[in-house]
């Protein structure tokens, strides 16, 4: 007896075991698909109520985009014109810009033409012939220019006073010159130049002469001296200072 109440308790305490009908491939397909169709009804419900709650449809949003597009096109053609309109005055103000400069180009050239017809009238008033003028020879004219670093231009008007015979001389230019802080002295012509012709004077009531004078490289001009030279005498100096 004891064999069998053992036997009960054990058939008792055993787990249950539940029975289940498996689904059929079809059945998990059905079903899948209704969820799938479920939370796509769901998510567009929630997008239509989303755009509804806020105020906003799909005619309003296709108004505003063209609206929008419409500010586009008109900013773009203001933007244009502004464009055009610079651009303009800007040509407008080079062109402005060159005619000044131009007429200040043309300003400084009737400028140096007045010098220079100044310079040639008192060049030729000085040639009239004045037979009250003191006898002798003057320098009437020394004018000296820096051409060049290391070259001088000079042209010198000799003249005789009165009714006076033919003269023949020499013109001797010395200039003072500056070099590594030493001060020299340059006289031309040079007892050794090959060109003593041009310095040489001959004339009866004026000559005129001129040239260019080459200095050594790194000397500075500061002073030039023009003599007129009667065998070994001076008879007429000026100076200029550069």
């Amino acid at each position: 007896m004891k064999s069998k109440f053992w036997r009960r308790r054990r058939m008792v305490s055993s787990p249950r075991v539940t029975i289940r009908t498996p689904w059929s491939w079809s059945t998990r397909v059905g079903f899948m698909l209704a969820v799938v169709a479920t939370s796509a009804a769901a998510g567009i419900w929630l997008f239509e109520n989303s755009r509804a709650f806020a105020g906003v449809s799909v005619e309003d949003a296709r108004q505003q985009l063209i609206s929008y597009r419409d500010q586009v096109t008109r900013l773009s053609a203001e933007r244009d014109q502004l464009s055009a309109s610079a651009n303009s005055a800007e040509s407008e103000l080079n062109i402005e810009r060159a005619a000044q400069r131009q007429l200040l180009a043309q300003v400084k050239a009737l400028e140096a033409e007045n010098a220079r017809l100044k310079e040639d009238l008192a060049f030729f008033d000085s040639l009239l012939p004045n037979a009250s003028a003191p006898q002798g020879i003057a320098i009437r004219r020394l004018k000296i220019d820096q051409v060049a670093p290391n070259q001088l231009s000079y042209r010198v008007l000799v003249m005789q006073g009165g009714r006076g015979d033919h003269f023949s001389g020499v013109l001797q230019l010395v200039i003072t010159t500056v070099q590594d802080g030493k001060t020299a002295m340059m006289v031309f012509p040079e007892e050794t130049s090959a060109e003593p012709g041009r310095f040489k004077l001959g004339f009866r009531h004026y000559q005129r002469l001129e040239g260019v004078l080459a200095l050594p490289e790194g000397t500075t001009a500061t002073m030039v001296s023009a003599r007129v030279l009667d065998k070994g005498q001076i008879r007429a100096q000026t100076s200029v200072n550069l």
